[in-house]
């Protein structure tokens, strides 16, 4: 258990609810209503999706990029100035793969990682479908176990939010009971020296244990962007090994 009666650090705060929490479910509510009249809210059937105008396959039990806008948003910020022509970079929980091909139009090599085999597969595909099939290594497994003695140069996580058991593949996306810390434990090992992650976290979930675990992982802790929707706010976090000699 974290003590988080401590006055926290400003990025501590920049998830905390824009607008009354009654105001904010009645908006959701009214948001869901119009992704099920749409057809946005489909989540188990095959789907094409564009970011930036770059196409996307959404497998059935694949996490959507669009729809919680989470990937979407983290992609949209990968370029040139985030990601060096040398770089090596780990996409972790990659999905359709879609931050690991907005990476690779900069980086020298991305790993791509993912628990769903079919997000395995959905990833595998839109590398090729973008021609990056050959800066994208695509691995199946729980976190760092895929690149076990490996470390990058920048790490990529849109995690899953919501604490609790997963019921399902498609689950695994949004709930966990403890990626937060086993993904702060294990971040320091697999960053090169001056490495960097960034990490996008949600209004909606619990933001603020993974500030927490990372803060005590010794993580230095820094805005890089935020975007606020009617009823979500998103931010992304870089975290920087304390005592590095590259600012965060």
């Amino acid at each position: 258990m974290h003590d988080l009666t401590q006055k926290a650090p400003p990025a501590f705060d920049s998830l905390r609810p824009a607008r009354p929490p009654l105001i904010a479910r009645l908006l959701g509510k009214a948001m869901a209503l119009s992704y099920r009249l749409t057809g946005k809210a489909r989540y188990d059937d095959f789907r094409l999706e564009r970011v930036r105008g770059v196409p996307f396959v959404v497998m059935p039990s694949v996490f959507n990029p669009k729809v919680p806008r989470t990937g979407e948003f983290l992609a949209s910020r990968l370029d040139a100035r985030l990601v060096g022509r040398d770089a090596e970079v780990l996409d972790m929980g990659t999905g359709c793969g879609v931050c690991a091909v907005f990476a690779a139009k900069h980086a020298r090599r991305v790993v791509a990682v993912d628990i769903n085999v079919e997000a395995v597969r959905c990833a595998g595909i839109n590398a090729r479908l973008n021609h990056q099939e050959v800066k994208i290594d695509v691995r199946h497994g729980d976190l760092f176990e895929p690149v076990r003695s490996e470390r990058f140069d920048l790490v990529l996580f849109n995690p899953p939010f919501l604490r609790g058991t997963p019921r399902d593949d498609r689950d695994r996306a949004w709930r966990s009971s403890d990626v937060a810390e086993r993904f702060a434990a294990g971040l320091g090992d697999h960053l090169k020296p001056g490495g960097s992650a960034l990490v996008v976290l949600s209004s909606f979930g619990d933001s603020r244990a993974f500030l927490a675990e990372f803060r005590q992982q010794g993580f230095n802790i820094s805005v890089l962007a935020e975007r606020r929707f009617v009823n979500e706010k998103l931010a992304i976090f870089k975290l920087t090994a304390a005592g590095s000699q590259f600012p965060p």
